[in-house]
Protein backbone atom coordinates (compact mmCIF):
# COMPACT_ATOMS: atom_id res chain seq x y z
CA UNK A 1 0.00 0.00 0.00
CA UNK A 2 3.03 2.11 0.56
CA UNK A 3 5.71 3.23 -1.59
CA UNK A 4 9.06 4.66 0.02
CA UNK A 5 11.85 5.72 -1.67
CA UNK A 6 11.77 4.18 -5.20
CA UNK A 7 9.87 4.34 -8.39
CA UNK A 8 8.16 0.86 -8.44
CA UNK A 9 4.32 0.71 -7.39
CA UNK A 10 3.43 -2.38 -6.16
CA UNK A 11 -0.60 -2.28 -5.17
CA UNK A 12 -3.49 -4.45 -4.86
CA UNK A 13 -6.39 -2.34 -4.99
CA UNK A 14 -10.18 -3.22 -4.82
CA UNK A 15 -12.02 -3.89 -7.67
CA UNK A 16 -13.12 0.17 -7.99
CA UNK A 17 -8.99 0.71 -8.46
CA UNK A 18 -7.11 3.28 -6.69
CA UNK A 19 -9.40 6.94 -6.08
CA UNK A 20 -6.47 8.83 -5.09
CA UNK A 21 -2.40 9.45 -4.22
CA UNK A 22 -1.32 10.81 -1.08
CA UNK A 23 2.05 12.54 -1.01
CA UNK A 24 3.82 13.12 1.77
CA UNK A 25 7.18 14.10 3.83
CA UNK A 26 8.99 10.81 5.91
CA UNK A 27 5.84 8.62 7.12
CA UNK A 28 2.80 11.05 7.39
CA UNK A 29 1.44 10.12 3.70
CA UNK A 30 1.38 6.58 5.05
CA UNK A 31 -0.01 7.26 8.27
CA UNK A 32 -3.06 8.73 6.97
CA UNK A 33 -3.69 6.18 4.45
CA UNK A 34 -3.25 3.72 7.39
CA UNK A 35 -5.83 5.67 9.62
CA UNK A 36 -8.32 5.97 6.61
CA UNK A 37 -7.83 1.56 6.07
CA UNK A 38 -8.42 1.22 10.28
CA UNK A 39 -11.43 3.64 10.10
CA UNK A 40 -13.11 2.81 6.95
CA UNK A 41 -11.70 -0.52 5.55
CA UNK A 42 -11.06 1.37 2.25
CA UNK A 43 -7.31 2.18 2.71
CA UNK A 44 -7.08 0.11 -1.00
CA UNK A 45 -8.47 2.98 -2.33
CA UNK A 46 -5.48 5.26 -1.34
CA UNK A 47 -1.87 5.39 -2.71
CA UNK A 48 0.84 6.61 -0.39
CA UNK A 49 4.62 7.96 -1.44
CA UNK A 50 7.06 9.33 0.82
CA UNK A 51 9.70 12.11 -0.28
CA UNK A 52 12.46 9.99 2.20
CA UNK A 53 15.59 9.93 0.29
CA UNK A 54 14.23 10.79 -2.91
CA UNK A 55 15.24 13.93 -5.20
CA UNK A 56 12.90 16.32 -6.76
CA UNK A 57 13.54 14.42 -10.10
CA UNK A 58 12.98 11.20 -8.58
CA UNK A 59 9.66 12.56 -6.87
CA UNK A 60 8.36 13.18 -10.34
CA UNK A 61 9.26 9.55 -11.56
CA UNK A 62 7.63 8.13 -8.69
CA UNK A 63 4.84 10.11 -9.11
CA UNK A 64 4.54 9.24 -12.75
CA UNK A 65 4.81 5.51 -12.08
CA UNK A 66 1.98 5.94 -9.32
CA UNK A 67 -0.20 7.32 -11.44
CA UNK A 68 0.58 5.20 -14.63
CA UNK A 69 0.02 2.02 -12.36
CA UNK A 70 -3.29 3.34 -10.95
CA UNK A 71 -5.09 5.88 -13.38
CA UNK A 72 -5.37 7.84 -10.60
CA UNK A 73 -6.01 11.37 -11.33
CA UNK A 74 -6.53 13.25 -7.53
CA UNK A 75 -3.00 13.64 -5.71
CA UNK A 76 -3.02 14.91 -2.34
CA UNK A 77 0.05 16.75 -0.62
CA UNK A 78 1.29 17.40 2.83
CA UNK A 79 2.42 20.90 2.10
CA UNK A 80 1.53 24.10 -0.12
CA UNK A 81 5.38 24.79 -1.11
CA UNK A 82 6.67 21.37 -0.22
CA UNK A 83 8.76 18.92 -2.49
CA UNK A 84 5.53 16.99 -3.44
CA UNK A 85 3.60 19.88 -3.97
CA UNK A 86 6.29 21.14 -6.06
CA UNK A 87 6.58 17.99 -8.22
CA UNK A 88 3.11 17.44 -8.29
CA UNK A 89 2.96 20.53 -10.60
CA UNK A 90 5.48 20.17 -12.84
CA UNK A 91 3.49 16.74 -13.52
CA UNK A 92 0.57 18.48 -13.94
CA UNK A 93 1.76 20.40 -16.74
CA UNK A 94 2.58 17.30 -18.69
CA UNK A 95 -0.63 15.80 -17.41
CA UNK A 96 -3.45 18.69 -17.42
CA UNK A 97 -6.18 16.16 -16.05
CA UNK A 98 -4.45 15.80 -12.69
CA UNK A 99 -5.79 17.66 -9.53
CA UNK A 100 -3.49 18.05 -6.87
CA UNK A 101 -5.08 19.36 -3.33
CA UNK A 102 -2.43 20.74 -0.67
CA UNK A 103 -3.07 20.32 3.18
CA UNK A 104 -4.34 17.16 3.32
CA UNK A 105 -5.91 15.52 6.40
CA UNK A 106 -7.76 12.90 7.29
CA UNK A 107 -11.04 14.25 6.81
CA UNK A 108 -10.16 14.87 3.02
CA UNK A 109 -9.47 11.24 2.77
CA UNK A 110 -12.50 9.87 4.66
CA UNK A 111 -14.87 12.00 2.12
CA UNK A 112 -12.50 10.58 -0.60
CA UNK A 113 -12.78 7.29 0.09
CA UNK A 114 -16.97 7.50 0.81
CA UNK A 115 -17.88 9.44 -1.74
CA UNK A 116 -15.32 9.13 -4.80
CA UNK A 117 -18.24 9.26 -7.48
CA UNK A 118 -18.61 11.66 -10.13
CA UNK A 119 -16.02 13.68 -11.45
CA UNK A 120 -12.27 14.47 -10.45
CA UNK A 121 -12.92 17.99 -9.78
CA UNK A 122 -16.53 17.60 -8.00
CA UNK A 123 -14.57 15.12 -5.78
CA UNK A 124 -11.50 17.27 -5.22
CA UNK A 125 -13.95 20.65 -4.20
CA UNK A 126 -15.79 18.82 -1.70
CA UNK A 127 -12.76 17.14 -0.23
CA UNK A 128 -11.24 20.41 -0.03
CA UNK A 129 -14.45 21.64 1.51
CA UNK A 130 -14.65 18.83 4.05
CA UNK A 131 -11.14 19.28 5.28
CA UNK A 132 -11.22 23.27 5.50
CA UNK A 133 -14.58 22.34 7.87
CA UNK A 134 -12.51 19.96 9.89
CA UNK A 135 -10.24 22.25 11.25
CA UNK A 136 -11.30 23.65 14.56
CA UNK A 137 -9.84 25.57 17.47
CA UNK A 138 -11.30 24.91 21.04
CA UNK A 139 -9.52 27.25 24.01
CA UNK A 140 -9.80 27.13 27.37
CA UNK A 141 -10.24 30.90 29.28
CA UNK A 142 -11.41 32.36 32.07
CA UNK A 143 -13.60 35.02 30.59
CA UNK A 144 -15.78 36.68 32.61
CA UNK A 145 -19.09 34.75 34.12
CA UNK A 146 -17.60 31.38 33.31
CA UNK A 147 -16.00 29.56 36.11
CA UNK A 148 -12.39 27.77 36.38
CA UNK A 149 -11.48 26.65 33.01
CA UNK A 150 -14.55 27.80 30.80
CA UNK A 151 -14.57 26.84 27.11
CA UNK A 152 -14.82 29.99 24.77
CA UNK A 153 -14.91 29.77 21.34
CA UNK A 154 -18.11 29.00 20.59
CA UNK A 155 -18.61 26.61 18.04
CA UNK A 156 -21.11 24.00 18.73
CA UNK A 157 -18.59 21.31 19.00
CA UNK A 158 -16.30 23.55 21.71
CA UNK A 159 -14.52 25.09 18.82
CA UNK A 160 -14.26 28.22 16.44
CA UNK A 161 -13.82 27.08 12.86
CA UNK A 162 -10.65 28.11 11.32
CA UNK A 163 -10.49 29.03 7.72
Amino acid sequence: MSERGGVEVAQEPDSRGISAIVLGHGDFAGGLVSATAQITGRGSRLLSLSNQGLSGERLEEALHAAIAASGARLVFTDLPGGSWTIAARRVQREIPSLVVITGVNLPMLLDVVYRDEGEVEELARRSAERGRSAVTVSQLSRAAGEGEGGVSGGASRGGAHVG
